[in-house]
């Protein structure tokens, strides 16, 4: 999935120990460009997703790839969004704001104007002997 928004704030990094080795998590919150704003909080697990976003300054707009996950822990669910990717984003001139998708549109060539259709009523009239269909067709029915 992905959400296109304002870069608000940059939370601090945590790390720990586990079974595993040692590990760290990072995190930073974004303002959606909505009718009604909403805030955003978005984690990364490791050190190289952690420092993904130490980079951009904050205010920039920014287009974040995540999966959201949840989990159980005494009965309650808890939600992650796990960003694993982040643009920054640059909305197009052409489009009005607000309008992310980029849609490519294929360039049309002005066509000529269509022919008009036959005119039935002054086609000339099948003579009255020959109401029968030619013999030569090769139709199946």
């Amino acid at each position: 999935m992905e959400i296109i928004g304002k870069l608000m704030q940059i939370l601090p990094k945590q790390s720990g120990e586990s079974a595993k080795g040692t590990w760290v998590r990072g995190g930073f919150v974004i303002e959606t460009q909505e009718q009604y704003p909403k805030m955003v909080a978005f984690t990364m697990f490791g050190e190289d997703r952690a420092a993904m976003v130490d980079a951009i300054p904050i205010g920039t707009q920014i287009n974040v790839h995540f999966s959201p996950e949840s989990r159980e822990f005494q009965g309650r669910w808890y939600t992650d969004l796990r960003c694993f990717r982040i643009d920054t984003f640059v909305p197009a001139q052409s489009q009005p704001a607000g309008n992310y998708q980029a849609a490519a549109q294929p360039a049309v060539a002005p066509q000529a104007p269509a022919q008009p259709a036959p005119d039935f009523a002054s086609a000339p009239a099948q003579p009255a002997g020959d109401s029968q269909m030619a013999v030569d067709d090769d139709l199946p029915f």
